[in-house]
């Protein structure tokens, strides 16, 4: 069996420089590995929703087309969330990558392992929705070009990258959503106006 990377090496390379970069991570897990990184407001983790991930990113994408949208997000949430690969496809928001962390397992509920382990392409479901941009990365070699073509804003890009099993040390983000939900509005709009009564 080939020996991928491990996880925060991987989402570190891939957050690297990443300017204003706005990063929406699915819960648990890839939570953890955008706050090991560096908590920031352009951070949205999503400490529960499971499935919404990939939704809250094609919403903000939208509404903000000149903004750059990252989710991070597992292979238990995506597939979860397997429509939201059709209205994403249907819908192609130039500003929008998706990228999955496939450990093959639920790390959040015991290490079971998921429908990836035993044969579930989901890159292949993202290209038959009609993703494109769609592909698998078994090693970190292959972050940089990604990190360019998400960079780059010309399409949407959809990248499964295998990662090795395991979990690693909790990081937790700040756990107050209207904290977080602020922080990454006012990251995003700048400060808010002055509200009148």
């Amino acid at each position: 069996m080939a020996e991928y990377p491990n996880r925060r090496d991987l989402v570190r390379a891939l957050l690297e420089d990443r300017g204003e970069l706005m990063v929406i991570a699915g819960l648990g897990a890839s939570a953890w590995d955008i706050t090991a990184i560096g908590d920031t407001p352009r951070n949205l983790p999503l400490w529960g929703g499971m499935g919404g991930a990939a939704m809250m990113g094609l919403g903000l994408a939208l509404a903000q087309p000149s903004a750059k949208v990252l989710v991070i997000t597992g292979d238990g949430e995506m597939l979860m969330a397997l429509g939201a690969m059709a209205t994403i496809a249907v819908q192609k928001p130039k500003n929008l990558s998706i990228v999955v962390l496939d450990n093959e397992h639920y790390s959040e509920t015991g290490n079971q392992e998921t429908a990836t382990k035993h044969g579930v392409d989901l890159a292949a479901m993202a290209r038959g929705a009609g993703l494109k941009e769609a592909r698998t990365l078994t090693s970190l070699a292959e972050v940089p070009a990604l990190r360019a073509q998400i960079h780059a804003g010309a399409g949407t890009v959809f990248a499964v990258t295998k990662i090795a099993p395991g979990n690693l040390p909790l990081v937790l983000p700040p756990r107050d959503g209207a904290i977080l939900q602020a922080r990454f509005r006012e990251a995003l709009l700048g400060p808010a106006a002055h509200h009148q009564l």
